[in-house]
């Protein structure tokens, strides 16, 4: 039995304590500090304690400084903390899992390594979003031509519903000004998007890097979690927030997507969906003691034993 750190091991069946939390937390031109058990922010304005434990990801903007102490109590709550960039629509890093189980990266690994259930994984995510149309026996190209006329079908409804005028999708990589208010809106819910789907799927333990719609990109995976929730989630908000006008719209953008993620308790659909696609049943063998991480070899046979022995004078099964 080996201890790979002092913080309490979780399962994947445990990880839906995730979706009880606050989605996200954006900062930005302040210090991050401990008090006991929660983080404080402090700016000109003064001092705001966050509890730590309702965090399910801060993200931190241009301007912050944090300090050891406030990441040592973030990650032994578990929380989810990325390096953004300025309105949030840049991703630099993101701090550790809140897993120490691999169960869930072998699932999504072995799901990938194989190029027919790779594909069963795509379905199974347009399935999500096409619930009357069975993508079943559908290429790649038939799916990708369904989400693009989905997305650009939400693009005319919402313009419609919230009259704000809508041409086409703009995004100018390294201007974010440069765009329309609805377009910067639209960009600034993305980026949010991506950025709390990271943190469920590194808090899972899953592998950001290995995607079944998108590939090539080291958060591949991440992307294609957050497009499931594209058209009921993060372009309503945008539009809602580019609706009041352009001024500070990504702000807007921000605190509305964080009300309707809050109310539609998109954390625990998110944690259901990923165990969904990947096909995932929780397995006994695969709980970890709860009072320690336990990590183990493989034999040629497949057998798990205990790691952290010498065993060159004992057979291993």
């Amino acid at each position: 039995m080996t201890t790979i750190s002092r913080r309490t091991t979780s399962t994947p069946r445990e990880l839906t304590r995730v979706g009880d939390r606050i989605s996200f937390v954006y900062l930005e031109r302040c210090t991050v500090h401990r008090d006991d058990n929660a983080i404080t922010a402090t700016d000109t304005d003064g001092v705001t304690h966050i509890p730590a434990a309702t965090i399910g990801t801060l993200l931190l903007g241009p301007g912050t400084r944090i300090t050891h102490q406030a990441m040592s109590v973030l990650g032994e709550c578990g929380a989810g903390v990325a390096w953004v960039g300025e309105h949030g629509v840049r991703f630099y890093a993101a701090g550790r899992a809140l897993t120490r189980s691999s169960a869930l990266a072998e699932a999504q690994a072995t799901a990938w390594a194989n190029r027919r259930t790779r594909l069963d994984v795509a379905r199974a995510m347009y399935r999500l979003r096409f619930p009357d149309d069975d993508p079943a026996g559908r290429t790649r190209q038939e799916l990708l031509n369904m989400e693009g006329r989905r997305v650009k079908e939400c693009y005319r409804r919402e313009s419609a519903r919230t009259g704000v005028p809508w041409r086409r999708r703009e995004y100018h990589h390294g201007d974010f000004s440069a765009g329309d208010a609805p377009n910067q809106a639209v960009t600034a819910a993305a980026q949010c998007m991506y950025g709390i789907a990271h943190a469920v799927v590194t808090a899972l333990g899953c592998s950001p890097a290995l995607g079944f719609v998108h590939s090539g990109h080291e958060r591949s995976f991440v992307l294609d979690i957050a497009d499931l929730y594209k058209t009921d989630i993060a372009i309503p908000a945008a539009f809602e927030a580019a609706a009041h006008g352009s001024d500070d719209v990504a702000t807007r953008t921000r605190r509305a997507l964080r009300d309707r993620i809050n109310s539609t308790a998109l954390l625990d659909r998110c944690v259901r969906d990923i165990k969904h696609v990947l096909n995932y049943e929780e397995r006994s063998s695969t709980r970890a003691e709860p009072d320690a991480d336990r990590m183990t070899v493989q034999t040629d046979g497949d057998v798990h034993i205990d790691s952290g022995r010498n065993h060159g004078e004992e057979p291993l099964w």
